[in-house]
């Protein structure tokens, strides 16, 4: 109904939120998550599953549901001595807030642009990052703003979004349980804080409020407006709160900057004027003595190059400072574990390793995965050394050891220039560009 009736405003949403729905969503969950503030596990919560659901939506019926405030936690932020909060809701607001989420995926999923690649079923990183090359490397892409936002969950504007939610959704009990989930506070050191503004990073329903907001405050507004002022073609991609925007021309690309900053104060928005900038980057971009500038994109390195036969090519490599963090996870594991038996460790680290390679194992960025083995295989050294006061290994036997037991090799798992039908539509969708 919502892709078939793109007007439609729905009415009635409330009462999917029902035993059923909550009980697949229940399954969904994971066991090893952390818990709210009423420290409920999902294990203690299935003892006694559907009565607890019965009364949950009992409980909604009447309006007596309220959820709890989220417990606030932190973990390291990439690159930084910062730390990163993070929101942990109560059980029972994880499995309401994820029957919600999927309402409200099934309804804006269809009205959410090609551009957009965060939290949407069947898209991903790998996917805006095939969709940017194919964009810079084919089209006419001079120039590239990159632009971060600041602090984007913590500033996302409560009424502004609840404006955003009523273009398709006027469902008065739906609409009440967003607002109080906004308005839940947060816990920390157990103090309860009011949220006047934000939606809390690990909340389920989060995301897609998010992409609801950029939706409208950014991908919208770029479409219509930006691409329709622009003298040359111009370009968007945009995975979550993280965004490139492509343009033909220099004064194209000025424009858009400043009018962006304008444009996101309405929102009560803010761009990191330390990370965001405006370079000079394409085919073009080489030309003279001046050399094209990098950008940082999704963990990656963006740099212009050239392919074997000598045309232009966009390549990527590890970001520095996520090559750095790697491996201090992995020393931190390492000092942590090496009191393990020695081939439970090599095994660990191993499964390590290739989740590290499925996401920067694109192509051209071989060498860098080359590294981090490298760097990893000097850590296990280190610490297995370490296992006792006298050095156990030298060079010749880890050799020996890692010769008999290897460490799993650097391998490519995305190919960039691979496009099958469905992300071909998307690309496509992507590169209609309004050209004067």
């Amino acid at each position: 109904m919502a892709k078939e009736r793109p007007e439609e405003k729905f009415t009635t949403l409330a009462h999917h939120i029902n035993v059923d729905n909550l009980a697949m969503a229940h399954v969904r969950q994971s066991s090893q998550k952390a818990p709210g503030v009423d420290k409920v596990t999902k294990d203690e919560y299935d003892k006694r599953l559907y009565p607890n659901l019965q009364d949950l939506v009992a409980r909604m019926k009447r309006q007596a549901y309220k959820p709890q405030p989220v417990r606030r936690t932190y973990i390291e932020k990439p690159g930084t001595s910062k730390l990163r909060p993070l929101g942990i809701p109560a059980y029972e607001d994880k499995l309401v807030q994820s029957v919600m989420a999927d309402i409200m995926n099934a309804i804006f999923e269809q009205d959410f642009l090609d551009c957009s690649f965060g939290f949407r079923p069947n898209r991903s990183c790998h996917m805006a990052l095939k969709v940017l090359s194919r964009i810079v490397e084919t089209k006419k892409v001079n120039y590239v703003v990159d632009v971060d936002i600041k602090g984007f969950f913590d500033h996302v504007d409560h009424e502004w979004l609840m404006k955003f939610v009523g273009h398709r959704i006027a469902d008065t009990s739906f609409l009440r349980l967003i607002k109080r989930f906004l308005k839940a506070g947060v816990m920390e050191a157990g103090v309860v804080q009011d949220t006047p503004a934000g939606t809390p990073q690990g909340g389920v329903i989060s995301p897609v409020l998010a992409n609801l907001y950029l939706h409208f405050v950014l991908d919208l507004w770029f479409e219509v407006h930006v691409k329709k002022v622009c003298k040359g073609e111009a370009y968007l991609v945009r995975y979550a709160d993280d965004f490139v925007c492509c343009f033909q021309y220099e004064s194209d690309a000025k424009s858009f900057y400043a009018a962006l900053k304008r444009r996101l104060a309405k929102f009560n928005l803010e761009i990191a004027e330390d990370k965001t900038k405006v370079i000079k980057f394409g085919r073009f971009a080489n030309k003279g003595e001046e050399k094209a500038e990098t950008f940082n994109f999704l963990g990656f390195t963006h740099y212009c190059s050239t392919s074997r036969s000598g045309s232009f090519r966009v390549k990527r490599r590890t970001m520095n400072k996520k090559f750095r963090l790697s491996l201090r996870r992995c020393k931190e594991w390492l000092k942590k574990c090496r009191h393990f038996p020695i081939h439970e460790v090599r095994n660990k680290l191993n499964e390590k390793l290739q989740g590290y390679y499925k996401y920067y194992g694109v192509t051209d960025n071989y060498r860098a995965l080359e590294r981090f083995l490298v760097a990893v295989k000097r850590l296990l050294f280190k610490w297995l050394n370490r296992r006792s006061q006298r050095s156990t290994f030298d060079w010749q036997k880890f050799d020996l050891f890692t010769a008999k037991w290897p460490l799993v090799s650097p391998r490519i798992r995305v190919n960039v220039y691979s496009f099958d039908a469905a992300l071909l539509a998307v690309c496509n969708g992507v590169m209609k560009s309004r050209v004067r």
